[in-house]
């Protein structure tokens, strides 16, 4: 079995360093937005999905929004100015990311040393006063300001692209 690249604990160290104020939850094991759904029900947020994405050059792209965000992946390709996405592998994953599928989390771009990773929020998020993702590991949740993502994302040297997903609903050769 592969080591985790960064543990969880180094993460929270991390947003501790910044002064970020935060919640941290235990529960078991999620893989979906569906299996945890239950969990979502106790712990106050807006509770975050991921998306990794590459398009057919191989730039990849990670998403993270809502969990009742709709996104439109063509319509989204479009205005980032990429090819059709495709779902990133569970090997690209680790290689990138360093965690697993059911793991993914903008927290895990501490790990992407190269920085080439495009990263995209839902502008929904911000209306929210925490929100809610994996601190790497699936048995594990984190709730935060979402400015303080921002800021964690800045500090590694990101510029993440907020983008309103319900804007992007239908691309101009759909309407």
């Amino acid at each position: 079995m592969l080591e985790m690249p960064t543990s969880p604990e180094k993460i929270i160290e991390e947003l501790e360093a910044m002064g970020v104020a935060y919640e941290l939850h235990h529960h078991e094991a999620v893989f979906t937005v569906e299996e945890s759904s239950h969990i979502h029900d106790q712990i106050d947020g807006g509770h975050c999905r991921n998306l990794f994405l590459k398009d057919k050059k191989g730039r990849m792209v990670l998403v993270t929004a809502l969990d009742s965000t709709e996104i439109n992946l063509k319509a989204l390709a479009a205005h980032l100015g990429h090819g059709r996405f495709s779902f990133g592998s569970a090997e690209r994953l680790w290689d990138n990311l360093g965690v697993k599928p059911g793991s993914v989390t903008p927290l895990s771009l501490y790990n992407n040393q190269e920085r080439h990773i495009t990263v995209v929020l839902d502008q929904r998020m911000f209306d929210h006063k925490q929100i809610c993702v994996h601190p790497l590991i699936n048995t594990q949740t984190i709730c935060f300001c979402p400015k303080d993502l921002i800021r964690f994302l800045e500090n590694l040297g990101y510029n993440p692209i907020i983008v309103d997903m319900a804007a992007l609903q239908t691309t101009p050769s759909e309407k």
